[in-house]
């Protein structure tokens, strides 16, 4: 009896029949996630209804010495769901669901196989607002959102899925259970150990359950688009915003030209603004009262105006208005389809450097790859940028525009990845952010926790 006939055998032996996917019966949809990363033969796909049928699988699994993948809602784009040669693949598709709402303390506590816009939705019809939020949130998962630690829109404001997660439940390689759904913001009963869960992508264990913070509702946003001359208007921007409006900026995504245009031409997305100016802002202050804060807001704006970093100016009239704007923003995934096949950079730098090294990544781009198109876009407010290069003719020169770029990163201490985690694609480039004691650090956690390496195996490091 080969490896994949006793596996197969044995998870037959303590899963119902409708819980397990084997042979013919796996679709293609579990081969590899947004990335396009192929993977290998998957031996089994196993669909949990709850914890305990997790952690009987891991058990089993780490027995066997049988590599296990766990998936969510398929949405990453670095290779991090990738299935392995001979893998067990854990979908998360059916643990999902709301499992409490405590509206005294601010908290929901979910399964982490529940979409994100579920999530946001049962949160606003309680009366309270989930802060996470990316293009993605019809299709990602809490659980997949966590392990990844995703940023989105709203870093700016509200922090990155750490800062939103209070307590985790998570099933470790050998199937222990560790139920850690903690309710407090304040707990220093010991080290925090969800932190060790949170964008470790399933490396060390599998999340299953989630309780995150809720914030009051907010009934509405003050919306602006802005053309500006020069990165250094988006600078003197930001931080006088920042300022005057207390820390309420909730979004501030700048659009570079090349963006901006494709957006306003291939997708026919009705422009705000004239194409013609360098660099775009859409900025946004969310609050429960729209309207008393307008004054307010608008007087940032004609101030920017006055002191030449702000060109010109679109300010939403109506909730139309704003959706057209961040309509602009959000085209992006049909944009990707054009560049294809493209390398999707998401890289972070200090913001005072943003500016700077962008540049000098176009300058790369028009020296060294002529003829290879590039979007620059990004949040900015929190460091992070993203470029989309494309389309892209060989791998060669794939790797040749990859190394060129994080070159840079390193260069400008920056990060490879702002926001959507390591997997397979950034691997080779996690020591241009990550220094060789941080590295043997992480493979110390692995080897605790996950001796056998039987979860993710191969992603973020070896």
């Amino acid at each position: 009896m080969n490896d994949k006939t006793l596996i197969i055998e044995v998870l037959c032996s303590i899963l119902p029949t409708e819980d397990l996917l084997v042979g013919d019966d796996i679709s293609e949809k579990y081969h590899q996630d947004w990335s396009g990363e192929k993977g290998g033969e998957i031996s089994a796909v196993v669909m949990p209804r709850n914890t305990e049928t997790i952690s009987k699988v891991l058990k089993t699994c780490n027995e066997l010495g049988c590599p296990v993948v766990p998936q969510g809602g398929l949405t990453g784009l670095a290779g991090g769901a990738t299935p392995v040669e001979g893998c067990v693949v854990i979908s998360m598709e059916r643990m999902k669901g709301i499992i409490e709402i405590d509206g005294v303390s601010g908290t929901m506590t979910v399964w982490a196989g529940t979409p994100l816009q579920v999530v946001q939705e049962v949160a606003e019809e309680a009366g309270f607002f989930f802060a996470l939020d990316l293009g993605a949130r019809g299709s990602c998962q809490i659980g997949g959102n966590i392990a990844t630690n995703a940023g989105g829109n709203r870093v700016i404001r509200y922090g990155m899925t750490r800062d939103l997660v209070l307590g985790l439940e998570v099933v470790l390689a050998d199937g222990t259970i560790l139920p850690m759904l903690n309710k407090m913001v304040k707990n220093n009963a010991g080290p925090d150990l969800k932190q060790l869960f949170i964008g470790s992508e399933g490396t060390l264990g599998i999340i299953t359950k989630a309780v995150v913070k809720l914030h009051p509702k907010v009934n509405g946003a003050n919306t602006a688009f802005v053309a500006l001359d020069n990165f250094t208007g988006v600078e003197q921007l930001l931080v006088y915003a920042q300022q005057q409006l207390s820390g309420q900026i909730s979004a501030f995504e700048v659009m570079w030209q090349s963006f901006y245009k494709e957006a306003v031409t291939e997708e026919g997305i009705r422009a705000p603004l004239s194409s013609d100016y360098p660099v775009y802002v859409l900025m946004e202050q969310q609050s429960a009262n729209p309207s008393m804060q307008s004054g307010q807001f608008e007087a940032v704006l004609e101030y920017a105006l006055e002191k030449g970093w702000v060109i010109d100016a679109a300010i939403a009239q109506t909730h139309s208005d704003a959706e057209s704007f961040w309509k602009l923003r959000d085209s992006i995934a049909e944009l990707l389809q054009r560049y294809a096949p493209t390398i999707n950079f998401d890289i972070s730098f200090p913001i005072s450097s943003i500016g700077h090294c962008a540049e000098i990544l176009k300058e790369i781009m028009n020296t060294r790859f002529v003829g290879i198109r590039a979007m620059f876009f990004g949040h900015v407010g929190d460091g992070n940028i993203h470029v989309v290069v494309g389309p892209v003719p060989d791998d060669t020169v794939a790797l040749e525009i990859e190394a060129a770029f994080y070159e840079v990163v390193r260069e400008n201490n920056g990060s490879v990845s702002a926001e959507h985690g390591i997997g397979l694609h950034k691997k080779p480039w996690l020591s241009y952010s990550r220094s060789s004691a941080e590295i043997q650090a992480l493979k110390l956690m692995k080897q605790a926790l996950d001796p056998k390496n039987i979860l993710n195996p191969g992603k973020v490091q070896d």
